[in-house]
């Protein structure tokens, strides 16, 4: 357990990116209520997926993480939940098939709600109100009301995560993810992406293995690792005090966790030297994800490293980078060698969202989908150039058809992004872009595995 370490420990830190509620007494009552509410994933499932993120920082695996910017409450309904968990799956098969190595799959969802604004105001027409910080915090309506920060909005996002939880674990070990099902899991609106049609082959070939397999008696029915998938979900630990009053002491081992997902992560607004944020979870025993990018020396991120995971624990640490394509080549070698230098295990995974923001000329927040790719070959480039792993890619996705991404096999357009744009926050990739995407890390993760068998003869 760490040292002069509590639950409330974080509250003696900085604590930047909180809401500030004007009814605190309001405020407390829920968190109470919440606090005796069940938690919403066990420690066992953490350790579960510690472990499995310990063989990834071994290169034995890849950690495939996606999910919305951030969820929202008009959205929730089963059939998105559906969605974005079948191009999960999707993605997987591709990886797994390609890659010929295990695939962790972490959604970013049952609890993906609040996020850090770069400014605490904004302004409309003239119009000053309260950013919208999330909707487990308050409204993306511009009214004066809805910006206010409602704590009973902590117990809708509590219970939209439950349900979230209880759809994904059905869908992941009820039937839906047997690979006998591979051929059911595109999307209608799949049909006109060329991407479609390469997955239609894979799940040919995929279904040939099943059958050789069957004649062998080898069947879905009598192995589990046919028919089922483990499935974690993941956040942004941004919302302190909800994560606090979700933090449960765990009988079998006496070590706290976080129950409101198996893994948590620090965003790059928040992972500063004194932060609340980084106190309160080096002190839970889930597995961590930290975001990296330009601002973050070698030795900060040593440093940092030194104080989340001291006993140097496999599968604790994931690493995040978001340079940008243009800058991760020139931006991530120092970190890389450092961290090798220094012998820490850790998981090093591609964000490949957050560093390619533009304005598109029709006037929406976009991504474009060349940018992306670049930074994803950057990154490969980086890990082979320094015999490391690239272990993992985290993005921002759906199941819907959406127009927030431009380009990409589908080519969407500046024009057509207001076709639909329904992120509440950050574009996502389409279901056709992140199945593109997954083919060319299945290129870059065999590019890897015969420089990994070159070295080694």
């Amino acid at each position: 357990m760490a040292q002069n370490w509590t639950p409330q420990s974080w509250q003696n830190k900085e604590a930047r990116h909180l809401p500030s509620y004007p009814d605190t007494a309001a405020l407390g009552g829920v968190l109470g209520t919440i606090s005796n509410f069940p938690p919403l994933v066990f420690a066992g499932e953490a350790r579960a997926l510690k472990a499995d993120l310990a063989q990834v920082a071994a290169g034995k695996g890849f950690l495939l993480q996606g999910g919305d910017c951030a969820e929202s409450f008009a959205e929730f309904h089963p059939n998105n939940i559906r969605d974005t968990f079948r191009v999960l799956l999707q993605m997987a098969v591709v990886l797994t098939f390609a890659g010929k190595q295990p695939v962790i799959k972490v959604g970013r969802m049952a609890g993906q709600f609040a996020k850090p604004r770069s400014s605490p105001v904004e302004v409309i027409d003239g119009v000053e109100l309260p950013s919208y910080l999330g909707d487990n915090i308050n409204g993306i309506e511009f009214t004066p009301e809805a910006r206010i920060p409602d704590p009973q909005r902590l117990l809708q996002a509590y219970s939209q995560s439950a349900s979230t939880l209880n759809l994904l674990r059905a869908f992941s070990t009820g039937g839906y993810a047997n690979l006998r099902q591979v051929h059911q899991w595109t999307l209608d609106f799949m049909g006109r992406s060329p991407w479609a049609d390469k997955f239609a082959q894979t799940a040919d070939r995929i279904g040939e293995a099943m059958d050789f397999m069957a004649a062998c008696g080898i069947d879905p029915m009598t192995v589990p690792q046919l028919q089922g998938t483990s499935f974690y979900t993941s956040h942004e630990a941004l919302h302190l005090k909800y994560e606090e009053a979700m933090t449960r002491q765990d009988s079998l081992t006496g070590d706290w966790y976080d129950t409101s997902a198996h893994m948590l992560w620090i965003g790059d607004r928040t992972r500063f030297e004194g932060s609340a944020h980084v106190e309160f979870l080096r002190g839970v025993g889930n597995p961590l994800g930290m975001k990296c990018g330009p601002s973050m020396s070698p030795d900060e991120l040593l440093r940092q490293l030194d104080l989340l995971n001291p006993g140097r624990e496999p599968g604790r640490i994931t690493l995040i980078s978001r340079f940008g394509d243009d800058k991760v080549e020139a931006g991530l070698p120092p970190l890389v060698r450092a961290v090798k230098r220094e012998g820490h295990p850790v998981v090093w995974s591609c964000d490949p969202m957050h560093g390619n923001v533009i304005k598109a000329s029709s006037g929406y927040k976009t991504r474009p989908f060349d940018r992306i790719l670049g930074e994803v070959r950057g990154f490969f480039a980086v890990h082979r150039a320094e015999g490391t792993h690239a272990g993992g890619i985290h993005i921002e996705m759906t199941g819907q058809d959406v127009t927030e991404c431009m380009g990409g096999a589908v080519a969407i357009s500046s024009e057509s992004l207001a076709d639909r744009y329904h992120t509440h926050c950050d574009p996502r990739l389409n279901a056709a872009q992140s199945i593109e995407l997954a083919f060319l890390l299945a290129e870059m993760l065999n590019l890897e595995a015969v420089d990994r068998a070159q070295r080694a003869a």
